[in-house]
C-alpha cells in the first residue's frame, strides 16, 4: 500500500496495515458468525432430520423384541429391551446413545455398544409402524428386529 491510497502505514503512525486488518476480519468473524447461526438449524430442517432433545425421545421405555410383550414378569429375559434417552439395553449388551436425529420417517441413533467381544460404534435406525410396533435395523442390516412395547 501507498500512502497516497488513504492508508497509513505502521511506519506513520495510527491506522496501521495490521490494525485496519484486524478491524475487517473481526467483521468478517461476526458476519460468519450470523450466517451459521441462521444457515445451521435451516439446512437441518430442510433436510428433514433434526437432533433430538435428551427428554423428547419418544421410544423410551421397555419392549420385546420379535415377540408381543405380557407384560407381567413371563417376558423372557433374552427378548426384552430397555431404551431410556442415554441407552439402549438389551440381552447382548448395554448401548450408550451418542446422537440421535430423528427424519419424518424413523429416528437414526449413534451408538457405541459395550459387547463382550469388544466395543462397537454404529447407527440403528427405529422406524415406528402403524401396528405400534417399532422396526429395529442396524446401519449394515446385519440384524434387524420388530419391537413391542410393554404395557406400563
Amino acid at each position: 500500500m501507498s500512502a497516497g491510497d488513504g492508508v497509513r502505514t505502521a511506519a506513520k503512525g495510527a491506522w496501521g496495515a495490521k490494525r485496519e486488518g484486524e478491524v475487517v476480519f473481526r467483521k468478517v468473524d461476526a458476519v460468519a458468525g450470523y450466517l451459521t447461526a441462521l444457515l445451521i438449524p435451516t439446512a437441518l430442517a430442510l433436510s428433514g432430520e433434526l437432533a433430538v432433545a435428551e427428554g423428547d425421545f419418544p421410544l423410551v421405555g421397555s419392549y420385546t423384541q420379535n415377540v408381543p410383550c405380557k407384560g407381567d414378569g413371563s417376558d423372557a429375559a433374552e427378548a426384552k429391551v430397555t431404551i431410556s434417552a442415554k441407552e439402549i439395553v438389551s440381552n447382548i449388551g448395554t448401548c450408550t446413545i451418542l446422537d440421535l436425529k430423528q427424519n419424518p420417517k424413523n429416528f437414526v441413533v449413534h451408538v457405541e455398544c459395550k459387547f463382550p467381544a469388544g466395543p462397537l460404534m454404529g447407527d440403528i435406525t427405529f422406524t415406528p409402524r402403524p401396528d405400534k410396533t417399532i422396526g429395529f435395523v442396524d446401519r449394515d442390516k446385519t440384524y434387524n428386529a420388530v419391537l413391542h412395547r410393554c404395557p406400563s
